[in-house]
């Protein structure tokens, strides 16, 4: 009974903080423009904010220095040709390894995906609206919370305890059964729900990837969470850490082959 209910311990605090960010996110995605810009923007602002405070703890200076050349790479890269967005995308990437002594790899490897997840983001709102904003959001969504789930209340073998000890076979595999039901729901009355399953089954996966690099990174430095930002969830890289490898999958998905599937 007492490992149940340690099992369960944060589920009260991870509801009422999720329940904030799902009502925050519907409304910036449903306004779209200017006003998601500046959401995404921030989130990416503050995640590279907790990278560098767990690369680099006690360097608040850098922290925040970094944290603010991020959003307004992401901010303006949106606005800009794609040729001009992606070379400013790489400044944050620049000044980081001229600013930061050591974690130099690390610290250029997250904060490039987290920039490319920014401007994914912002032009799958901005290109294919509102309705491919959400499927990308609930793949993400039901990947976490089925894993959560069903590793909790189904257990067995672990995924990969080395790296990250509490997933289980059960909650991956949960995940994208989630996902694909995701992308079922979403291909009605479109005549490409097995391309659209099948991709969402794959982003599930790159979501999943996300969440297990960012464990792998907490391990090597030592922190339980990326910060203490959000009740019963740590940081916004420990809630977004999915979406980083989901959203940039999905913009070299949409460059090589184009997307939506079978309706372009």
């Amino acid at each position: 009974m007492k490992n149940t209910a340690q099992n369960w311990s944060d589920l009260k605090a991870r509801v009422g903080a999720g329940a904030v960010m799902v009502a925050v996110g519907l409304v910036s995605i449903a306004l779209g423009g200017h006003v998601f810009h500046l959401l995404v923007s921030l989130i990416c602002a503050i995640m590279v904010w907790e990278l560098v405070g767990m690369l680099r703890p006690g360097v608040k200076h850098e922290q925040l220095q970094l944290g603010a050349l991020t959003g307004v790479a992401v901010f303006a890269a949106i606005y800009l040709p794609v040729i001009v967005a992606l070379v400013l995308l790489l400044v944050p990437v620049l000044v980081g390894q001229s600013l930061l002594t050591n974690n130099r790899r690390i610290y250029a490897a997250f904060t490039l995906v987290i920039l490319l997840t920014g401007y994914s983001l912002m032009q799958v709102r901005d290109d294919l609206g509102f309705g491919w904003m959400l499927w990308l959001v609930l793949v993400v969504v039901a990947t976490d919370v089925a894993g959560y789930f069903a590793g909790r209340m189904i257990g067995g073998p672990k995924l990969w305890p080395a790296v990250s000890p509490k997933k289980t076979w059960s909650g991956t595999v949960a995940g994208w059964i989630g996902a694909a039901i995701v992308g079922l729901l979403f291909s009605i009355n479109t005549g490409i729900w097995l391309q659209l399953v099948c991709v969402s089954i794959v982003l599930s996966m790159a979501s999943q990837i996300g969440d297990i690099a960012e464990s792998a990174l907490k391990r090597k430095m030592g922190v339980k969470d990326s910060s203490s930002l959000i009740p019963g969830h740590g940081g916004l890289m420990d809630r977004f850490d999915g979406m980083l490898g989901a959203a940039v999958l999905l913009l070299v998905i949409g460059q090589l082959v184009g997307f939506p599937p079978g309706l372009n």
